[in-house]
């Protein structure tokens, strides 16, 4: 999520797993998504003192990633990437070789629009933007868009389970989108031990979870998509090398795509030289 860090490094700092993610300013330059107005959400689970699974990961490949990019939504699709960037002035949607980083396809949204986090059902990409509350529909093959479309509050990160769009807002509330009228059809709430887990940002649908980036820390979660419950907390601390921060400054984790025919996983970020091919292993 969003506009830079002031110090970039300081927001790669370790934050703790299974932390109390309660909500906090952090080092950007926008505090975290104020709440959006009261809808009904999906009775948290109820507390406990059970150990929520912590894995760590393996990289099994690397592949070079435009430093120009300001990630904010990615999608491993039949053998390329999608990926949306951020920033006014600078979003767009793209289309990207996997081996090579570079760009088969691009269209650029214009300002004011503050591009953000993006899915494909079908044959179309559905994208949101941070602040202005409105989404956009294209065309999967031309990027032509398509039509436009509304919600309240931010936009944030967006993924589908095949049947609905999920949206995260920055707060600890996932909504499911019907795809059509995108009307709200329900909601989950996600709590760690009963407290909140606020600001997710990125995500994707992955083997029946949800996967979320945790913004400006290096962890992802793992959540039921049913009732929001917390099944896992990934560390991807270390990915980066002092030597990737020469020639460029690295901004934080954000970026989770998975490629469903070979059982893949990638991970990226804003800004990042580089995206990896990982593999999860338990702690």
């Amino acid at each position: 999520m969003k506009p830079p860090c002031r110090d970039r490094l300081s927001c790669r700092g370790v934050f703790l797993l299974l932390v109390s993610l309660v909500s906090f300013s952090g080092c950007g330059e926008k505090s975290p998504a104020t709440a959006i107005p009261a809808i009904s959400v999906a009775p948290a689970p109820a507390a406990s003192t059970a150990t929520v699974p912590a894995y760590s990961y393996q990289v099994v490949g690397t592949f070079p990633h435009d430093r120009a990019a300001f990630t904010q939504g990615l999608i491993y699709l039949k053998g390329v990437l999608f990926e949306t960037t951020g920033l006014v002035g600078a979003s767009s949607l793209r289309k990207v070789e996997l081996q090579t980083g570079r760009v088969l396809q691009k269209s650029s949204l214009p300002p004011p629009y503050f591009g953000e986090g993006m899915t494909v059902l079908g044959d179309k990409i559905y994208q949101v933007t941070w602040q202005n509350q409105k989404g956009f529909v294209f065309n999967l093959s031309t990027f032509e868009q398509e039509k436009e479309f509304s919600y309240t509050g931010e936009g944030w990160g967006l993924t589908t389970d095949g049947h609905a769009l999920i949206l995260s807002d920055g707060t600890n509330v996932l909504r499911f989108l019907d795809p059509v009228s995108f009307k709200l059809l329900r909601s989950i709430a996600v709590f760690d031990r009963g407290q909140p887990v606020r600001n997710l940002n990125e995500l994707e649908f992955i083997k029946g979870e949800i996967y979320a980036n945790v913004w400006q820390t290096n962890t992802v979660i793992r959540v039921d998509p049913a009732n929001g419950a917390l099944l896992g907390v990934i560390d991807f601390t270390g990915l980066l090398t002092p030597d990737d921060y020469r020639g460029g400054r690295p901004d934080v984790l954000n970026g989770i795509a998975y490629d469903a025919a070979g059982d893949r996983l990638f991970v990226t970020g804003k800004n990042w030289p580089k995206l990896f091919e990982v593999q999860l292993q338990p702690k």
